[in-house]
């Protein structure tokens, strides 16, 4: 389906209708996964069996019953190839959700993308420059986008409206992220009305009370998402912070990088201290990660990363190299220098063994963390420069963006 013909289709559906449509493509594709599990099921594979000796190899068949463990990595080839920007892409994020995935790019603009389908929805425009962050509300009610116009704008995903731009930084804003609010905050404000807040945003519903952003002009700033106002101003930095991660499984850690080579880490409440500094990267600190994993709110239903796994950070920058941190010792676990150019996207997956990676080597990498090895390499994941990476903690998809304005669609398996 072309871009166009699918703009028309979809741009002007309602969100909740594009659901429903949605339920039938479902369907067929739990047909469609109930056959390709009856073909595995005759699958040849390697394997174990209890001998004489204990255990030893085995070539046979698994049935769908089997304990073979399903890694949920990339393969290729993509799914989908979604285009539409006229720049650079920049950054992606997952709806929670909705099977929704947005892009950001040096157009300026952020499109809307259905990733099941791989069909274009809606663009989004307000910035006057190169949009350089998007983030999710925890429940995905809200969509933050960060700019080198200086401004951060805060849109309704229900109505794809801006309903507030957020100005504070005195230069290019790289990064955004919302913190989640911890399950006990969640418990404590259940009853509150979030009617009349100055953004329209209510928190609750949210499941987040601060935005986080992060700038060239040295600074990470708190602002509060019901006001609109910066709550909080760290200025610890010496030069451009590029990068923040937030512990999603519980809200309590951030983390920040960028030039000057070092990583931070900070408690997001009280008087938000820095907790941690982690050095080891001899170059610029593109890009940050803590274990891909439920908010607060969802953990209810599907459970929290173990204690080990929480701890874990992962990082990747300019010195090509991928590393993984434990915050908690303060000490670099593991180092993986497999990417022959800028590491510029990483992921730690949400099982806690693997991180993915991808760079300007045009490859898209997996590195298992127990073997401290590259597990499997996507090369020509694009054409050019990778860029970013985004990955949903439960579906089996990751998207994928390049300096050859494509949002690439993986399937995990």
């Amino acid at each position: 389906m072309t871009f166009a013909s699918s703009a028309s289709k979809l741009s002007q559906l309602p969100i909740l209708e594009r659901k429903w449509t949605a339920v039938p493509r479902l369907q067929r594709k739990v047909l469609d996964l109930e056959k390709t599990l009856a073909a595995n099921a005759k699958a040849y594979v390697h394997g174990t069996k209890q001998g004489p000796g204990g255990k030893v190899p085995v070539v046979g068949f698994v049935n769908g019953g089997s304990d073979v463990e399903r890694r949920m990595l990339p393969r290729q080839p993509h799914m989908h190839a979604m285009a539409g920007h006229a720049g650079t892409i920049t950054c992606l994020a997952i709806h929670p959700t909705f099977t929704v995935a947005v892009s950001g790019s040096e157009d300026g603009t952020i499109k809307v993308w259905d990733h099941e389908s791989g069909d274009y929805t809606k663009t989004l425009k307000g910035h006057t420059n190169t949009v350089r962050s998007v983030a999710f509300t925890p429940t995905g009610t809200h969509l933050a986008s960060a700019s080198s116009d200086l401004s951060i704008k805060l849109w309704d995903i229900s109505t794809y409206a801006c309903v507030r731009t957020l100005r504070g930084h005195d230069h290019t804003i790289s990064a955004v992220r919302f913190i989640p609010t911890p399950l006990t905050g969640i418990d404590d404000t259940e009853k509150k009305s979030g009617d009349g807040t100055a953004t329209g945003i209510d928190s609750v519903v949210a499941g987040t009370s601060f935005l986080i952003s992060a700038s060239r002009d040295k600074t990470i700033k708190f602002w509060d998402v019901e006001t609109g106002f910066v709550e909080h101003t760290i200025s610890d930095s010496n030069d451009w912070v590029r990068c923040l991660a937030v512990r999603d499984s519980d809200g309590q850690v951030m983390a920040s990088a960028g030039n000057d080579q070092t990583i931070s880490i900070y408690e997001t409440t009280g008087d938000r201290n820095k907790i941690a500094t982690l050095v080891g990267h001899e170059h610029i600190i593109e890009t940050l990660s803590f274990v891909t994993a439920p908010t607060p709110a969802e953990k209810k239903e599907k459970g929290a990363p173990s204690k080990e796994i929480n701890d874990y950070l992962a990082s990747g920058g300019r010195d090509r190299s991928v590393r993984l941190w434990n915050i908690t010792t303060q000490q670099c676990l593991n180092v993986f220098k497999y990417h022959e150019n800028w590491v510029r996207s990483v992921i730690l997956h949400p099982s806690g063994k693997y991180i993915i990676s991808a760079g300007d080597d045009r490859t898209v990498r997996v590195m298992d963390i127990k073997s401290n090895r590259c597990l499997r390499t996507l090369e020509d994941a694009h054409p050019h420069f990778v860029t970013c990476l985004a990955m949903h903690h439960t579906l089996p998809i990751m998207v994928s963006g390049g300096v050859d304005q494509i949002v690439n669609c993986w399937q995990l398996e």
